[in-house]
């Protein structure tokens, strides 16, 4: 199979040097298996771009765009200490239902997958640790689904009678999903979450960095709970300190969001958690460097 990686990197290499620097760091720690999984994925997304018309370059410019409006979010944290986007209006109305902004971001996410460690890093442990936690899942659910990477690692993973639904409030986001899933076994919905009814449980749910994008991320923790089998199990990632232009809630640190899991009646059953660049870890904090947290949990029963 063809060596995507060395490709892509390339490619950056001749339009962000300094960015290519880090990303070339980032997959030299890559296994075998690392390296296989990654071509594997970029083989299928390269296809996914050739349906679209497009090539790998426009998935590169998709994901350098991203990139800018990160580091300038970057450079207002450092100012203010706080997130540009205060509200959920403000953040539909820039970003959601924009499909020119939704194009190139969902590209560029599901490019950073595997290209930022912390991102491959927490896929990784969500494949290694799914089938510990999915017995007797038969409905399967993706809250705020975006690029549709892991509810397609889901679909591979369980049973062919698993039912599948994936909601999403921009259609953009759930268009650039079925696109690159490409199964017809998923039910996609366009909706709020928050309003989802609650007509039947699930037996596992995922929740990808979800819910730093709402003013009151609780509510959210709270609805998944509500939408659980007694014995299901939530899959959820959420980072600290890492400003973008959807990001509303800002989690200082750990601690902050263990304690809300722990209000909304929910318990850690595994987690890891690791930071966005590779330095020790009193200088992340001092320079509050992003912190991505992900965890297994289930209702807690008393």
């Amino acid at each position: 199979m063809q060596n995507y990686l060395q490709q892509i990197v390339s490619i950056l290499e001749s339009k962000d040097p300094l960015h290519a620097k880090k990303i070339r760091k980032n997959i030299q720690s890559f296994t075998n298996q690392d390296t296989e999984r990654a071509n594997k994925f970029f083989n299928k997304y390269i296809q996914l771009l050739k349906q679209q018309g497009n090539d790998i370059h426009y998935g590169m410019e998709c994901y350098l765009k991203m990139i800018a409006d990160i580091n300038y979010e970057q450079i207002q944290f450092v100012r203010t200490g706080e997130y540009s986007s205060k509200s959920f209006d403000e953040v539909n109305q820039r970003v959601y239902n924009n499909p020119n902004v939704m194009e190139y971001y969902m590209h560029g996410l599901l490019l950073s997958q595997f290209l930022w460690s912390h991102h491959y890093k927490m896929l990784s442990f969500f494949i290694d640790s799914f089938s510990k936690f999915n017995k007797n899942t038969k409905n399967y659910l993706e809250i705020g689904g975006g690029h549709g990477l892991y509810i397609a690692e889901a679909i591979n993973i369980l049973e062919n009678d698993v039912c599948f639904d994936l909601v999403d409030i921009s259609p953009t986001a759930v268009e650039i999903s079925k696109s690159f899933i490409n199964k017809p076994k998923i039910r996609y919905i366009v909706q709020d979450v928050l309003t989802f009814p609650l007509d039947q449980t699930y037996d596992f749910i995922t929740m990808g960095e979800i819910l730093e994008h709402l003013e009151d991320p609780a509510a959210l923790l709270s609805k998944a709970k509500e939408l659980l089998s007694d014995d299901g199990h939530i899959f959820m990632t959420t980072p600290t300190n890492a400003p973008t232009i959807d990001h509303i809630y800002l989690f200082h640190n750990i601690q902050e969001i263990e304690n809300m899991i722990d209000q909304a009646g929910l318990e850690v059953v595994k987690f890891i958690n690791f930071y966005a660049e590779d330095v020790p870890k009193e200088k992340a904090e001092r320079l509050k460097i992003t912190e991505l947290y992900g965890a297994f949990l289930k209702i807690k029963h008393t």
